[in-house]
């Protein structure tokens, strides 16, 4: 059911956590299947999903207040580049990046944190629910496809689904604002166009 409580970076560290394990227990597996529902490889999506969740953690540290930052950043592609067995190791560092420029933020730090529809500035205490979706529902994709579980803990879920209740993302075509019922998960998955798997 709603909560009030923050999603914060200690539970973005547990989704690191829980996407850099699945990942590297899916290691010997076929990164070139389709993610999930996506068009794009296990390999394509993790290796956007780093760029993805390393860029939320610039945008902060940039501060700007009026769009991204005006130059480039980009990870090494281990996947796309035929190592993905780097793509744990690689999620586990760009989470802690994330997350100790969340934790260290001055008082009031504030930052462009999306571009569309239109440029909004929020606090730092919302780019660990900014990262994690990148990263869960990333994650979830690569482990549909690759067949292996992954199954994040419930009551980070729920502080993730409710926190980010009335952003933009969720007015994606294909999205809808997440239900909130007793399996947050689900409410997450179904809100982004995605369903449950079953690992082979």
């Amino acid at each position: 059911m709603p909560t009030d409580a923050p999603f914060t970076y200690e539970d973005l560290d547990a989704v690191t956590a829980c996407v850099a394990g699945a990942w590297r227990a899916g290691a010997d597996r076929d990164w070139s299947a389709r993610a999930g529902t996506l068009d794009w490889s296990c390999a394509r999506t993790a290796d956007h999903a780093l760029d993805a969740v390393l860029a939320v953690a610039l945008f902060l540290a940039a501060g700007r207040q009026d769009g991204y930052p005006e130059w480039g950043w980009t990870t090494p592609a281990p996947c796309q580049d035929g190592r993905p067995d780097l793509a744990g190791d690689a999620m586990a560092a760009v989470g802690r990046v994330l997350s100790a420029v969340i934790a260290t933020a001055p008082p009031g730090a504030s930052a462009v944190i999306w571009q569309r529809p239109l440029p909004e500035v929020r606090p730092a205490s919302d780019f660990a629910a900014r990262g994690a979706l990148e990263m869960i529902l990333h994650g979830h994709d690569v482990c549909a496809g690759l067949g292996v579980p992954f199954a994040p803990p419930a009551d980070v879920c729920t502080r993730l689904r409710d926190h980010s209740r009335g952003w933009p993302h969720w007015r994606s075509p294909g999205w809808h604002e997440p239900a909130a019922t007793e399996d947050p998960w689900a409410d997450l998955l179904g809100a982004s166009g995605r369903r449950p798997y079953q690992p082979g």
